[in-house]
Formats: structure tokens, sequence, C-alpha cells
């Protein structure tokens, strides 16, 4: 485990406009939005027998939420072709699914105003559960077609090995 140092001269916390998402040892291009990490721990109640005016409480099961991926529509297939490994249209019977590369790994990067990667999280075993190929089309609209794929997940980590850089001062 990497030992642990604060940046003494940083006082502002990390801005959200600086990341990128990384599967299959590749970033993936244009990703815009990245829906938060999040998790919840169930609550189990429980009693002691011979205190019968309050109960205890104490975890239970953990389910990790969904993340979404936004970006703009390109000639890109990284979104399609995972999208593609849970379900095939038109493939014959016992051919729908591939299991070699329906679960991916990722890692979402977080990155300093100077461009020094700050905090890494590592995403276990996600697959897409949701695919949006293009958005509504709409004549009249100005703006860019997104497009977006939901990956379930079975949990996620701070990667403890990226440690808070040093930001270089630059002469003024």
């Amino acid at each position: 485990m990497a030992e642990y140092t604060v940046n003494a001269h940083r006082r502002d916390p990390y801005k959200n406009f600086k990341f990128r998402v990384r599967w299959d040892g590749r970033y993936v291009a244009g990703i815009s939005k990245v829906g938060a990490l999040s998790r919840t721990t169930e609550v189990v109640s429980h009693r002691d027998g011979g205190d019968p005016s309050s109960s205890r409480k104490s975890p239970g099961r953990t389910e990790y939420n969904a993340i979404t991926l936004e970006r703009g529509v390109t000639h890109d297939l990284a979104f399609e072709q995972w999208a593609n490994q849970a379900h095939q249209y038109g493939n014959g019977l016992g051919s729908q699914l591939s299991l070699a590369d329906f679960r991916k790994d990722l890692v979402l990067e977080v990155y300093n105003e100077a461009g020094q990667l700050a905090i890494a999280y590592k995403v276990y075993r996600c697959w897409v559960s949701e695919y949006q190929a293009l958005p509504e089309l709409d004549a009249n609209a100005n703006a860019v077609a997104i497009q977006h794929i939901k990956l379930e997940n079975e949990g996620w980590e701070r990667d403890l090995a990226v440690v808070e850089p040093t930001e270089p001062s630059y002469p003024g």
C-alpha cells in the first residue's frame, strides 16, 4: 500500500470536469459525463431478548448503484461494441450473449487543474444494462447528439497507489 502524503499548498477541492475513463487498457474517447459512484448498505435492525424497549442496527448487504457514461455520437464503437455483448439482434438461438467479454473492469481517473492524475477509482465487473445509441433527433434543435451506457457493477474502490501529486509552481 502506498504511503499517503498531503500537499500542504492545495486548499481547493478537485474540480469535476477533468477526468478520463479507461477499460481494456485504453482510454475511451469523448466521454463528457460520468454518473456518481455511490453505494447503499442495508440496515439490519435486531433486538436483544433482554432489551425489549430498543433495537440495535448493523450493516447488511451493500448494493453498488449503476454508473452512466455519456458522450457525443462519433464513429468510435466502444460503447456499441460493449453493449452488443449483452444483446445481438438477429442472432440465432443461444448466441444472444457473449460471456467472454460481457464484463469489464474500468478505471475512472480524476485530474487536477495542471493535468496531473490526482485520484483514481477501480470499478469491478461492469456490464451494460442500458444503451442509447442516438438521442431524440430534432431538426429545430442546436445540440450535440449524445449517446449513453448504463453500467451495472459489483463494486469499486479507490486506487491508493495514486497519490496526491506535487502541483507545479509557475514563476510569476
